[in-house]
């Protein structure tokens, strides 16, 4: 009859020894290797229609596959973005007051801050070891992103019957915004940074305007405004195409 006691203890032995060295790797595994495969496993499964036109608008599968995979042009983050539109021409329909154009600049800064970096894209160790540029991958995602935003943002705009100046308007300040956004998220590499810039920056461009002018849709319709936007705007840019000015694979 075996002994429990020593089939207790040679259970427990190698739980000691994986507490102890939570962190060892066996000498014999090349994780080199593992994430190879790990990584074929990923891009081999079939693209899908939007990832084929993709690949043909852009001539490469790689960059397609890179696009398809930005966590903020996934069918959840768009639908969010949708909701918190459509949120704000109900209120805009209620009160009077445009909150689409307040609203629109804030959530695509979000959406930017979160097209790239690491951490929270699934696709960035796989981007770094494609034949493209990492600039290439943040100029495709950064003007999808931007571009969808936009388009809800317009489409938003309409249905709320604001004025024309306030459907427009907010397009010039939400460039400025997610310029920020995203060159806060590149420098610190971390898109929570990004998403803290931007919001902090539209906040306080809002109630500067609502303190100078009397109403927060000052932000959005003072065209004098509008060369310190643009200006902000390629400043940031400067900031990004700086920021990824580091090799691929370098920290």
């Amino acid at each position: 009859m075996s002994d429990p006691d020593a089939g207790r203890d040679g259970l427990a032995a190698p739980l000691r020894g994986r507490r102890d060295g939570r962190d060892a790797v066996p000498s014999d595994v090349d994780l080199s290797r593992v994430w190879l495969g790990v990584a074929a496993q990923v891009w081999r499964r079939q693209p899908g229609l939007l990832e084929r036109l993709a690949g043909r608008l852009l001539r490469s599968p790689g960059l397609a596959r890179a696009l398809v995979t930005t966590p903020s042009l996934l069918v959840g983050w768009i639908t969010a973005t949708a909701v918190v539109l459509v949120a704000g021409v109900l209120a805009t329909l209620g009160t009077g007051t445009p909150y689409v154009a307040l609203v629109a600049p804030a959530v695509a800064a979000a959406g930017i801050a979160y097209a790239y970096g690491p951490g929270i894209d699934p696709a960035w160790e796989l981007s770094c070891s494609m034949a493209v540029s990492d600039r290439m991958v943040l100029l495709v995602r950064a003007l999808a992103v931007f571009g969808l935003n936009a388009a809800l943002g317009l489409a938003a705009a309409a249905a709320s019957g604001a004025a024309a100046a306030v459907t427009f308007g907010w397009l010039v300040p939400m460039t400025a915004v997610c310029a920020l956004a995203l060159a806060a998220a590149t420098l610190a590499r971390s898109a929570n940074v990004g998403v803290a810039a931007g919001l902090a920056g539209w906040a306080i461009t809002v109630l500067a305007a609502q303190a100078a002018a009397g109403r927060f849709t000052a932000a959005v319709t003072d065209s004098a405004l509008v060369v310190p936007y643009l200006a902000f705007a390629a400043g940031c840019g400067a900031i990004v195409v700086y920021a990824t000015r580091i090799p691929r694979g370098t920290s």
